[in-house]
């Protein structure tokens, strides 16, 4: 059977990632001082102003404004248009956590009624995560959602780098590959959006990126003269950034996590302390899975965890393999619940999740990357000895 799947990436100068990176940064600068803090920081952007919103309850303080315009410098807006650092208006509306929330995290329903020390954290919220897997790049990530974000990483290599001087911060991708079976054949199409300067000529830019991007991203083998090219092919893209389009955190879930190849739960990462399960469980949720599929317990493997707020225990475990499994998906769930502790304490203590890493995830992807500890296959030699 032959099928076409797409997905989509977006640059570091998009404006919800703009957002996410910001509210990352916030958090980091937080949990560098103060590890226990509970933080959901959002942001909004537009058009000369950045709105900081959401709750917070830490002891130290941290420098929102200068954080803001730290970021919005380091991604690139630094000239005199409509949305630029040094010309921001920065406005902040942050509040303590929930006091109702607090108190499920504190002290669970569990820890209440008995239990041990990582009962005493509950889930910061109710709600499901995925994570997923599969063998078809040596990421262990659809290939796809690899090439989407290699594009649009790329994109801000060759703008940072000078190579291609005319490309502004902001800019989308999106890869089609065709599948025979579960092997990707050959990339039909490739779709970019850059934003540019008023000057260069949209038939220098096509020609560059398809030379200095996507010919440096995508493999030979895997383009063909059938190949589709669409690059900014709506024509000029000066306008771009908060200025063009407002952006707000956790608009790009899919461009989070897999590329819409695998289902999602709803939640955003960014801005949020690992005591929410939205962010902490999705990537111990993608750790499993990858090591399930590094072990050879499955070519391709999708789990979802569920939780109730206050309770540390997932009030669900469910994996679906695609009938690529070497056992059942029922054994497959058992051999997870028998391995690896899901309650939040736990997750946090094996991933590193007090540590301020977290900006570094906002853009190009939270899965797929190998500087991130839930991208470790550690546990695949343990697992592959349960066949």
């Amino acid at each position: 059977m032959r099928y076409f799947f797409t997905s989509e990436s977006v640059t570091e100068g998009h404006p919800d990632k703009v957002c996410d990176q910001i509210s990352d940064a916030v958090l980091d600068a937080v949990l560098e001082k103060d590890a226990e803090a509970r933080a959901a920081i959002e942001c909004c952007a537009t058009t000369g102003m950045v709105l900081v919103m959401g709750e917070l309850s830490t002891h130290c303080y941290v420098d929102i404004n200068k954080i803001v315009r730290n970021t919005v410098k380091g991604i690139g807006y630094t000239g005199g248009q409509g949305f630029s650092y040094n010309s921001l208006a920065v406005i902040t509306a942050i509040h303590g956590q929930s006091p109702d929330i607090a108190m499920g995290v504190d002290a669970s329903v569990e820890g209440r009624s008995g239990g041990d020390a990582l009962d005493l954290t509950g889930a910061g919220d109710q709600g499901m995560m995925f994570g997923y897997a599969v063998n078809e790049t040596e990421e262990l990530m659809p290939l796809t959602a690899v090439l989407a974000h290699k594009l649009a990483m790329r994109l801000a290599e060759v703008r940072k780098s000078g190579l291609l001087p005319y490309l502004r911060p902001d800019g989308k991708t999106q890869v089609t590959v065709e599948y025979e079976g579960r092997t990707p054949v050959r990339v039909d199409t490739v779709v970019v959006s850059a934003q540019h300067d008023e000057a260069v000529t949209q038939e220098r830019l096509r020609a560059d990126i398809k030379k200095y991007v996507v010919e440096e991203v995508v493999p030979a083998r895997l383009l063909d003269r059938g190949t589709k090219y669409f690059i900014n092919p709506t024509g000029r893209f000066e306008v771009g950034g908060p200025e063009g389009d407002s952006g707000l955190t956790g608009r790009k879930i899919i461009v989070d996590t897999y590329g819409g190849r695998c289902a999602h739960g709803g939640g955003a990462f960014s801005g949020k302390d690992p005591t929410k399960v939205d962010r902490s469980a999705a990537y111990m949720a993608r750790y499993i899975c990858k090591n399930i599929v590094a072990a050879g317990l499955a070519d391709e493997c999708e789990l979802q965890l569920a939780y109730a707020i206050g309770v540390a225990n997932p009030v669900s475990v469910f994996i679906d393999s695609f009938g690529t499994g070497k056992v059942s998906d029922e054994t497959l769930a058992k051999i997870v619940r028998e391995n690896f502790d899901l309650r939040p304490a736990a997750i946090i203590r094996t991933l590193g999740l007090r540590a301020p890493i977290y900006k570094r995830t906002a853009a190009y992807g939270h899965f797929g990357r190998e500087d991130f500890a839930w991208e470790r296959t550690d546990r695949a030699a343990e697992l592959s000895r349960s066949l």
